[in-house]
């Protein structure tokens, strides 16, 4: 049989080299104490005896910091990774950490055993959160608000912690007083996650997440008050609950809402995802956008730019939100709430002028 090598330690490493355990131990997690030459001629070293740092356990027993930082993520993993806004925001945050030599830790609040994943979450070896598009629904008992851990939320609102936004009432006021600028007879919405539910379905205003705790009632709050302002009405049977920012269920919701007898002139919508799907479907049933319907979305993902009809939407800053969460959290920034500005983008499935159909 095969004898087992013995594990090399910091002393083994430190012996051998003829150096300090402290010299060893600032070539991995202090490079600011060493000259780059001598930094690089250990690390060197090390990697061809096979050691590649200290424990990240015993680390934090020592130093108080792993290196880590837990990303919580209000949605599946999966989903995530290939959602564009998320996958643009965690681009951002991974350029600081790599840069100041941090890991991410991807965390899920979804599993199909809830106690799991508290558990993963509480014992986990990380120096504290970032969490990411938290639903109102799941802040309670939140694992991840733990005592002596830095916290940072983004596109949330939670009592106690530091956080990202972007002026999400302020940019859908500005696209639906763009888009009323055509003067639409019939107005509808499809928003995302308005509700405490999995399905697509109509709004009941009772139903409704509490402003102060979600993105996406900040955005129908902007609709509100342009459309007040252009004395419009749109009933709460006229607004769609999407609960997840895909193809499939904004697909969905939109034909829905272009069958109705009073059929919409505008579609006002909560992401670019959901504007494409909705322009996908209006065209599938024969109507000509922008002339028989039009249609605007929100983040502003390189597909609605490259997507015919372009979508006219509203660009927000997600790289850099990335980038400002990271540096929040190492402290590379002052500890104080940030919210991005937006920027509206106008293109062809909302334009400056309109042609309308003779049929309209």
């Amino acid at each position: 049989m095969k004898k087992q090598l013995k594990k090399l330690t910091l002393k083994d490493v430190a012996k051998a080299l003829n150096v300090s355990t402290a010299t060893i131990s600032n070539a991995f997690n202090r490079p600011d104490q060493l000259s780059a030459k001598l930094r690089d001629s250990i690390l060197e070293a090390c990697e061809k005896m096979g050691y590649f740092g200290p424990n990240a356990a015993a680390r934090s027993l020592r130093t108080g910091r792993t290196g880590i930082v837990g990303i919580v993520l209000s949605d599946y993993l999966s989903y995530s990774l290939t959602d564009p806004v998320a996958s643009q925001f965690l681009q951002g945050m991974a350029e600081v950490f790599q840069d100041n030599d941090y890991n991410m830790l991807l965390l899920s609040v979804y599993d199909h055993e809830p106690q799991d994943a508290q558990s993963r979450m509480q014992s986990s070896m990380v120096d504290g959160f970032v969490v990411y598009g938290h639903k109102p629904q799941q802040c309670s008992n939140a694992p991840w608000l733990m005592p002596n851990k830095n916290i940072i939320t983004v596109d949330s609102f939670i009592p106690g912690t530091t956080s990202v936004n972007v002026e999400n009432y302020k940019g859908a006021y500005e696209i639906a007083v763009h888009a009323l600028s055509h003067r639409p007879k019939s107005v509808a919405i499809l928003g995302l996650s308005l509700l405490d539910t999995d399905r697509v379905c109509r709004v009941q205003e009772d139903e409704l997440f509490d402003a102060s705790a979600s993105i996406s009632i900040q955005r129908l709050r902007g609709y509100f008050a342009a459309l007040d302002e252009h004395g419009l009405n749109v009933p709460y049977e006229r607004i769609w609950n999407i609960p997840q920012n895909t193809h499939k269920v904004a697909y969905q919701a939109a034909r829905e809402a272009l069958t109705m007898a009073d059929r919409p002139q505008l579609l006002l919508c909560m992401s670019d995802r959901i504007a494409i799907a909705a322009v996908q479907a209006a065209l599938q049933m024969g109507l000509r956008v922008p002339e028989d319907l039009q249609v605007v979305g929100f983040d502003g993902i390189s597909e609605s730019e490259n997507f015919h009809p372009s979508i006219t939407t509203v660009h927000q800053q997600t790289v850099e939100k990335g980038r400002i969460a990271a540096q929040v959290f190492l402290g590379l920034r002052e500890t104080k709430d940030v919210v991005l500005e937006t920027e509206l983008i106008i293109r062809e499935s909302c334009p400056k002028t309109l042609v309308r159909s003779l049929s309209a």
